[in-house]
């Protein structure tokens, strides 16, 4: 019987109730880089965790290419670096002046991979380069004294705050976007963090952004059902108490929901634009008229697996969209053969031969999708 374990296509969450599931935005070829380019990045993020030396896994796993100390939180990179990956295909196709706030805790893996394979992390730090050398390099500092902390530290390329206390990310994008007329912050809100005081305040920050004179938010609250060792308040509730609780707040709630990849793709590249062509929108007719009004201002509830596209069980226990994805997911790999297996074949999945040429470059196709 075929293995299953690392299927991009799982059905963990089912077709879902996503706004746009029929829509069809990106060509092929588009979406043939999109399966390419994610799996790219979730290589990294979890590398990160994992890995001092054979960062391209050019010869066979062995412990000593692992850090005797595993630190990090793997399950929340998923959501985030997919939603970082079409918001930018918008920010180039409508020139957008833009930038994105990653609101769940320790997510520093999903923005840094991204800044690694754009090429802004080695111009910053020139011993970090686009190479096996560097790459190796940034593996191992990451969580690592002296190093670089697990959430996105002063330290991250265009950090402006720092992170490692949940709550405040959307109050922070509502603060950057006041009299700023073109500029436009999207956040992602882990759903841990939307049950702190000072994120339910900020739902509320909406009534307070006028298009006539401010820039846009662009709110996407990611729902992957667990926080560290339970499930969140948020994400085990009816589709229906959850779009009216969004709508109650002021909001113009969008789902993006499901596990198989090549749906999701489509529905968040159509969901996306939806929200910014709405907001453009808004800002036209206000700025136009003259006259500034209170618009409901589009949102996304994105629903994703915790560790999507990870192992969904390991030695019978759930991990895949469960709560035992969210830190290091195999964190006994030093002393269980079997989990040391497991990890490289995990790795092995992403094909990381195939997206990175022999110096560690990323291959040309995917250097600007």
């Amino acid at each position: 019987m075929p293995d299953k374990t690392f299927e991009y296509s799982p059905t963990l969450f089912g077709p879902g109730r996503s706004s746009f599931k029929d829509a069809k935005p990106l060509s092929d070829d588009k979406h043939k880089l999109y399966n390419q380019y994610l799996p790219a990045c979730l290589y990294l993020c979890l590398s990160m965790i994992y890995l001092q030396q054979n960062p391209l896994l050019q010869e066979p796993l062995q412990l000593e290419h692992l850090k005797s100390r595993l630190l990090g939180h793997s399950g929340g990179d998923p959501g985030q670096v997919f939603t970082y990956m079409h918001f930018n295909r918008l920010i180039k196709k409508y020139d957008l002046d833009a930038f994105f706030i990653s609101g769940p805790d320790y997510g520093a893996p999903a923005v840094l991979s991204h800044a690694y394979l754009e090429g802004t992390y080695s111009e910053v730090y020139p011993d970090i380069s686009v190479a096996v050398e560097g790459m190796q390099r940034f593996f191992k500092r990451f969580s690592f004294p002296r190093g670089i902390g697990s959430h996105a530290t002063p330290e991250t390329p265009g950090s402006l705050c720092e992170g490692d206390e949940l709550g405040y990310s959307l109050s922070h994008e509502f603060g950057t976007v006041h009299d700023h007329l073109n500029l436009t912050a999207l956040t992602m809100i882990g759903d841990g963090e939307s049950e702190t005081g000072p994120l339910a305040t900020s739902w509320h920050g909406n009534k307070f952004l006028n298009p006539k004179v401010d820039g846009s938010v662009l709110l996407v609250l990611h729902l992957n059902g667990y926080k560290i060792d339970n499930p969140t308040v948020l994400a085990p509730i009816s589709h229906e108490e959850l779009e009216a609780l969004m709508i109650g707040y002021g909001w113009t709630p969008y789902f993006v929901e499901g596990s198989d990849l090549d749906s999701m793709h489509q529905a968040m590249a159509a969901t996306l634009e939806k929200c910014v062509t709405e907001i453009r929108g808004y800002q036209k007719q206000a700025r136009d008229s003259g006259k500034a009004f209170r618009p409901r201002w589009p949102m996304i509830v994105l629903r994703s697996p915790k560790g999507w596209t990870g192992p969904r069980t390991v030695d019978n226990h759930n991990l895949e969209g469960y709560w035992r994805s969210h830190q290091v997911p195999l964190a006994d790999v030093a002393t269980s053969k079997e989990h040391l297996k497991l990890l490289e074949k995990w790795m092995r999945s992403y094909k990381p031969e195939e997206l990175f040429d022999k110096t560690g470059k990323l291959v040309s196709v995917l250097r600007y999708t």
